[in-house]
């Protein structure tokens, strides 16, 4: 199943960097990077296999540690797409009714499942508002620097917010377009709207 299996592989890949943000941040009104998270909500991918244009959608639960990354992903009508499991010692996949797939790390995974490796990183980051950008440099997004190109060559565009006027505003949506040579390819679009956090 392949459809599934891409968007488990494009969040996994993601899961992926589990580095914390280097430098300070030089606005008190950012949030800090926090180690450990857990959000859920819904990821859209757009994306071209055998020359046809594909997209689908599912649901997601996300819970991070310093050291761990946990994703289920669910499809519309409610069952269980994948759930995905990332350590620093290894990535695990697995669908529902099929044998898990592991591998020592994500790119390894990525590469068995599908036999190529979908270029992402960084949506523990992400999520939060942070990306390193293509010099190096760290990026916090806000409502007014709402857009950059990350080292990896993707173009995030920070689009809504949750609370857009709260003094330390968290990410609501995030379109990430692949970027190579400063244009955009086709191969894989990605839209994140994180649901407001439970109080």
């Amino acid at each position: 199943m392949l459809r599934p299996l891409l968007i488990a592989l494009a969040l996994s890949t993601v899961a992926g960097c589990a580095t914390t943000p280097s430098g300070p941040v030089s606005s008190a009104t950012v949030a800090p990077y926090r180690d450990e998270v857990a959000l859920a909500g819904r990821i859209g991918v757009n994306y071209s296999h055998d020359g046809k244009k594909e997209s689908l959608t599912v649901s997601f639960n996300w819970q991070q540690t310093s050291t761990t990354t946990d994703v289920t992903l669910t499809l519309p009508t409610g069952q269980t797409a994948a759930v995905i499991n990332v350590t620093p010692a290894s990535a695990t996949l697995t669908e529902s009714g099929k044998p898990p797939q592991r591998a020592p790390d994500l790119d390894t995974l990525t590469r068995k499942a599908l036999g190529w490796t979908l270029p992402v990183s960084g949506l523990r980051e992400w999520l939060q508002g942070y990306a390193t950008d293509r010099d190096g440099k760290r990026f916090v997004a806000s409502p007014a620097n709402d857009t950059v190109i990350t080292r990896d060559g993707w173009k995030l565009d920070y689009v809504s917010w949750q609370d857009d006027q709260a003094a330390v505003p968290q990410p609501k949506r995030i379109d990430a377009t692949r970027i190579v040579l400063g244009e955009a390819v086709d191969d894989v679009n990605i839209r994140v709207v994180i649901f407001p956090s439970e109080k």
